[in-house]
């Protein structure tokens, strides 16, 4: 038992430790937020990146309207007795706790997703207890990765190609948000390459190669791989940085993977799919995207800013046909419409032309992402008491 009373330490715009009770009230105010339906059939499912962001919100509206059986797979930090336990083991808790109290038949695996011992242990899992899998989605988030064949690990980098990026930023080291200036100089090739290997389709590509080796691909199996555009604002450190081309990686990989012998012999498919803005753990740290993000939430009100969940029970409902496939002229799943409409778009560039004058007139939309930000590790959770102590040392699900 490590019951104690705990408070958010935070280093710069980082929050290093997490409150489980804050954290496991996120996951249940998420499926809450996702109509309750289960009719059907209950495909299998493997969700790699399961514990944060839109991997969470793909879990819990599976778990919640499709069914959905298998294995979620993340690789998160236990409580070390001097720091809690990461944000993402404790909604992994919540997110097990939810399945199993509602009939679920989900197993959860703390691993490195990209080694190949992670994959055997996984797969190994998967071919015990529940066999093809009809579904694999891809939403893993690192910030390096280590090549299996050659141990080489790479390390990404956030940075502009061909020209340095000078523009604005959300600061929200404070307690009060404010614009600073940020400039990045151009990344090397070296980077560029690096940030392909850890965000690219490199290892996507090994996990569904891993599945037909196994003869654990189901008839008509689907993959799919979370990415984003955005917006023309911040292109140049995004779409036409060193993570755009991580992006353009990865989109030629769900090509190729869709002609692939494996998923023709399935009469497989693969898509890509493209989400909205949303207040992740890696979205934060991206130079520009705050700010952006900030004034996109001021333009659209609660109701039009699609939150994760809604995106993601969108999505469920394309790929298990409910409706149809919403693809753009590459073959990419779009759930991102609301936030790329021209006159949304419209009001963020006028915003973003004078930004102090813009955070001004955004001032509830930077105050709504600050607390987002402090929400993803547990912390500003309404309903929470933060002044009683609480259980950090809370178990891993254990798998049958």
């Amino acid at each position: 038992m490590s019951m104690r009373q705990i408070e958010p330490k935070q280093r710069g715009f980082l929050i290093v430790n997490s409150h489980p009770e804050g954290a496991a009230a996120t996951v249940r105010r998420m499926w809450e937020d996702i109509p309750a339906r289960s009719d059907g059939r209950r495909p299998v499912a493997l969700v790699l990146g399961h514990s944060a962001g839109y991997g969470l919100a793909t879990l819990l509206a599976g778990l919640r309207q499709h069914g959905i059986r298998g294995v979620g797979v993340a690789f998160e930090g236990a409580d070390n007795g001097r720091r809690t336990a990461t944000a993402g083991w404790y909604r992994t808790a919540a997110a097990a706790e939810l399945a199993r109290d509602n009939g679920g038949d989900f197993e959860f695996v703390n691993t490195d997703a990209f080694s190949d011992e992670g994959k055997k242990q996984v797969l190994d899992l998967v071919a015990e207890l529940y066999g093809p899998v009809d579904y694999l989605i891809y939403s893993l988030a690192a910030p390096r990765r280590t090549d299996p064949a050659t141990g080489t690990v790479h390390h990404s980098a956030i940075k502009p190609l061909g020209v340095a990026y000078e523009a604005p930023a959300l600061d929200f080291s404070g307690t009060e948000p404010k614009v600073s200036r940020m400039r990045l100089e151009p990344g090397t090739e070296e980077e560029k390459q690096a940030t392909v290997a850890v965000m690219g389709g490199d290892d996507w590509s090994l996990w569904v190669a891993a599945l037909g080796e196994r003869r654990l691909l189901a008839p008509g199996f689907t993959t799919v791989a979370l990415t984003y555009v955005g917006s023309e604002v911040t292109a140049p450190v995004y779409r036409q940085g060193t993570i755009g081309a991580a992006k353009e990686h990865l989109e030629a990989t769900a090509r190729d993977l869709a002609t692939a012998p494996a998923l023709h012999a399935v009469d497989g498919r693969a898509f890509t799919v493209v989400a909205g803005a949303a207040v992740t753990q890696a979205s934060s740290a991206i130079p520009s995207i705050a700010l952006y993000t900030a004034f996109l939430r001021t333009v659209l009100d609660g109701d039009t800013f699609r939150s994760t969940a809604h995106q993601a029970t969108d999505l469920w409902d394309q790929l298990e046909g409910r409706t149809p496939l919403v693809l753009d002229e590459a073959g990419r799943i779009r759930l991102d419409g609301w936030e790329l409409d021209d006159q949304v778009q419209q009001s963020v560039r006028e915003l973003w032309a004078d930004p102090e004058t813009g955070l001004l007139t955004a001032r509830s939309g930077a105050d709504w992402f600050m607390n987002q930000v402090r929400e993803l590790y547990g912390w500003g959770v309404d309903g929470v008491d933060y002044d009683q102590p609480v259980e950090t040392d809370i178990a891993w699900p254990t798998t049958r």
